[in-house]
């Protein structure tokens, strides 16, 4: 979810369509259906929203609603699940989309949508997510990292100097330099990248910047002790794999999410255990208000900003 450069407010719904409506909840309208299923979004220096589509791969959307594959393939392999993107703001540099594919091994389309596929890879720990960047000027794709467990949010810091990554899988965030192309990060930290945030009490979602240099991520399930016994076991993982979904080892219902400076140090930490707003993916800091977004609830979550959240 994001404010627009026309002060609407952006989010999208499981049918795969991206609404706009008033920051009030007001004026709900229907932006775009890209045909597929838009999991994060950005907008570019000219305005125009540009879609990390777990189906289709990188989309840019015009004002019109006209929609144009930008980035659906690495060399000759396949965008199988595109998760997060960001984007570029300095005029002094080249406009970038940086955007995460969350895992190669099990796509979205190939393996019954986005929550069965993301089980499944995290079950596995195949370890196939990767960072790719779209560069605007010469429309072509590089990959910047790989080795990750289903890599998710990223944003990028202040200086855009640092891509922050969320590696769902392992329930780490880490700090990857933009410039880097081609790191693998399966064995751990390698070419200047770092792991920011470690052995976090559940899955890492979304990355949100917000105000006075924080960063917001949601949680959007807690750890299950079932799935952490599992990690060095790789037969009862395949096992467990093949089993039908109700019987899956899938966490409880829960909401959690944490605002972090650049440097790691965590400055608010904001939980609901009774999970009545369940599977909080991430959350967008406005000057009035912070919207909370969710993987499963029905409605958008929102709360007045607190006054003693720093500006």
């Amino acid at each position: 979810m994001l404010l627009g450069p026309d002060g609407l407010l952006y989010t999208t719904v499981a049918s795969g369509k991206v609404l706009r409506m008033a920051p009030d909840g007001t004026q709900l309208q229907t932006h775009v259906d890209t045909g597929g299923r838009v999991l994060g979004f950005d907008f570019d220096r000219a305005g125009r929203l540009v879609a990390a589509d777990a189906l289709r791969g990188l989309l840019r959307v015009d004002p019109q609603g006209a929609v144009t594959v930008l980035s659906a393939r690495w060399r000759d392999d396949p965008v199988r699940y595109a998760d997060a993107v960001v984007v570029s703001r300095r005029p002094e540099t080249p406009e970038q989309m940086f955007f995460t594919d969350a895992s190669t091994r099990f796509g979205a389309q190939a393996f019954g949508g986005t929550f069965e596929a993301s089980v499944l890879d995290i079950l596995e720990q195949s370890a196939t997510g990767r960072v790719l960047v779209y560069d605007s000027a010469s429309g072509s794709t590089e990959r910047v990292a790989h080795g990750l467990s289903f890599a998710n949010g990223i944003a990028l810091s202040a200086d855009e100097q640092t891509l922050l990554v969320a590696e769902t899988g392992r329930y780490r965030i880490w700090a990857i330099p933009a410039r880097a192309r081609e790191l693998d990060l399966s064995n751990g930290p390698a070419g200047g990248a770092r792991v920011l945030l470690d052995n976090l009490p559940g899955y890492p979602d979304n990355l949100m910047r917000g105000e006075a240099g924080r960063f917001w991520v949601g949680l959007v399930k807690p750890r299950n002790p079932v799935i952490d016994r599992m990690a060095a076991r790789p037969l009862l993982r395949e096992i467990t794999l093949r089993l039908p979904r109700a019987a899956w080892p899938i966490p409880k219902a829960y909401g959690h999410v944490f605002a972090f400076t650049e440097d790691g140090r965590v400055v608010a930490d904001w939980q609901d255990p009774a999970g009545a707003y369940p599977d909080t993916t991430g959350l967008t800091e406005t000057a009035d208000r912070l919207y909370v977004q969710s993987l499963h609830a029905r409605a958008l979550g929102w709360l007045p900003r607190p006054a003693d959240l720093p500006r």
